[in-house]
């Protein structure tokens, strides 16, 4: 409930309200400095930092900008873009990623280097299996809503180990280590039954970053800048054999 001391005259959001959002913007958005060891809870706002570089600024432009990278990556012709010292110092004022990824913990897939993109350029969102909750669903929506990132992709890949381990949890009833069961019931529902062996595993890979993808896409506030035009939610999949990155409809 809100007092009238916290709210404003003029008719605007509470000032409690406001100085939360304020903090999650300094804190999450990267814009604290460390001095002697300490938090600087006054460093500026990461959202009224400058541009100073350009960067792609609608869905269309950003996917072009992932392909670009990966065709990069693959050739071994990577730039190892934007890790100069002057882009350092930039970043200390703010950050301006072009796209979300959500990715798969798994150690050979880090999604900067797949898509040959440097410090400031991803906001990068891993779980395993792409599993989302509660945790991941505000990760992936304060990119989008606060920094207005235009594009997010949900990113799987070949030979996927917790897609492995929930298909064997399902054919065999056993269950899993503490937390590792809450994932395996998450990605369950995308389990294709209709295919044996690998061919299972790979069929439900691809299935799971379908049902990750149609679920964020229904998030009501993402859902709405898809309307607008200023978002896209896409699929898409690593190989490890080819290192290509290829979209998932």
């Amino acid at each position: 409930m809100t007092t009238s001391s916290e709210r404003p005259a003029s008719g605007g959001p509470p000032r409690a309200a406001a100085s939360r959002r304020g903090l999650l913007r300094t804190a999450v958005g990267g814009a604290a400095a460390v001095t002697a060891g300490a938090w600087a809870l006054d460093a500026p706002d990461a959202s009224a930092a400058p541009r100073r570089r350009p960067r792609p600024a609608t869905p269309e432009e950003a996917l072009r900008e992932l392909s670009a990278g990966n065709r990069r990556w693959r050739a071994f012709r990577e730039k190892h873009p934007h890790e100069t010292r002057a882009v350092r110092n930039e970043l200390v004022s703010g950050q301006h990623p072009f796209a979300v990824v959500l990715g798969c913990i798994d150690s050979r897939v880090p999604p900067e280097l797949v898509f040959d993109q440097g410090l400031g350029d991803l906001m990068t969102v891993r779980s395993a299996g792409e599993v989302l909750d509660e945790a991941v669903l505000g990760s992936v929506a304060y990119g989008v809503l606060e920094l207005d990132i235009p594009l997010v992709m949900v990113l799987g890949h070949q030979a996927c180990g917790a897609v492995s381990a929930a298909v064997h949890a399902d054919e065999t009833g056993a269950t899993l280590p503490a937390h590792i069961q809450f994932v395996a019931e998450q990605i369950k529902p995308a389990i294709d039954r209709s295919l044996e062996g690998a061919a299972r595993i790979d069929a439900t890979i691809t299935a799971q970053v379908r049902l990750v993808r149609a679920r964020l896409a229904a998030e009501p506030d993402l859902a709405a800048r898809i309307a607008a035009g200023r978002l896209a939610v896409v699929g898409a999949r690593y190989e490890l054999t080819s290192q290509a990155v290829h979209a998932i409809g």
